[in-house]
């Protein structure tokens, strides 16, 4: 009894201290974390039914992000950042990937941003503390109204506010993607060499992405008037993709939290629709107006069906 007594008065207070802040408080608090935040340790992903171990190292200095990121299984990828430059080293194919990334965070794709309307699409609460890679932890849960987003489920080192583990929640419960770090070190001195290739790509090939032509959203050929509550245009912009001759256009949608991307491109082949998943990122692709558009994103099929189906040119 007496034990049971303990566990119990333990508890309370562990919830106590974790909701010492309110929600958007711990929220604010990841914002900043997450831009300024420099850590060290080993990342458990849990993708599509597979695991993956990463090693990261990450520094943010004057602004610039620097990183690094090994796979610990398969081919050995790494991933060098240096600000926006990424350089994705493949070792077994002796090639070297050149892209450019916005994103402040390479492991947290999906965390929630100040234009989440909470109480419209999402509901967000402070469920309990806990202890994640050694750390105490506040869990946050953000639940849909709707079945066009995923749930998540945030852990935020109480100290910093930095994210130790996020979920993406299906509608039945269950964890459709894991984000998790097993150990970190956190604003601790990390030498430069951590931040390097250990690889010498001397006689790699070298592939940079395509150019991109910005185009204004005011100015899109394309408008979408059946969006799912709360998504709005973010950025539209033209991309030359291999293999096409004609401008792709490609559209970004976000409520703040999910983000759809939908791909447009003139095409005289008639195609059936066509729905596919890997893990929490489903695409539909259907072709209407002789163009070919694809609508993907870590969002439920519904969504990228909702999205595609209801693009009209303008």
């Amino acid at each position: 009894m007496r034990q049971h007594l303990l566990i119990g008065l333990l508890a309370a207070n562990s919830v106590a201290f974790a909701q010492d802040m309110a929600p958007h408080e711990w929220l604010d608090k990841m914002a900043s974390a997450v831009q300024s935040t420099n850590y060290e340790g080993t990342v458990i992903r849990l993708q599509n039914g597979k695991v993956e171990v990463l090693k990261v190292a990450h520094v943010i200095a004057d602004g610039v992000v620097r990183e690094k990121v090994i796979i610990q299984e398969g081919n050995g990828l790494e991933i060098i950042r240096i600000g926006n430059e990424v350089h994705c080293i493949l070792p077994d194919k002796k090639s070297v990937l050149v892209e450019e990334w916005n994103d402040q965070s390479t492991l947290f794709s999906t965390l929630p941003s100040s234009d989440v309307r909470f109480g419209s699409e999402y509901d967000v609460s402070v469920v309990r503390e806990e202890r994640v890679a050694g750390r105490k932890a506040a869990l946050l849960a953000i639940r849909p109204h709707d079945e066009y987003r995923y749930g998540h489920r945030i852990w935020l080192d109480i100290e910093t506010g930095f994210p130790l583990q996020t979920k993406l929640m299906g509608d039945d419960g269950e964890a459709i993607e894991q984000v998790k770090f097993a150990d970190i070190s956190i604003d601790k001195d990390i030498h430069a060499s951590a931040l390097v290739s250990s690889i010498s790509t001397d006689n790699f090939r070298w592939f940079t992405q395509p150019q991109r032509k910005v185009i204004p959203a005011a100015e899109s050929p394309w408008d979408n008037g059946e969006l799912p509550a709360g998504f709005r245009v973010v950025s539209t912009h033209e991309e030359e993709l291999p293999g096409r001759e004609a401008l792709v256009t490609h559209i970004l949608y976000s409520d703040g939290l999910a983000n759809v991307s939908v791909f447009i491109e003139p095409t005289e082949t008639r195609v059936p629709a066509r729905l596919s998943n890997v893990g929490a990122t489903n695409s539909y692709s259907i072709r209407s107006s002789g163009h070919l558009i694809t609508a993907v994103g870590e969002v439920p099929a519904a969504t990228v069906k909702k999205i595609a189906t209801s693009m009209r040119p303008n």
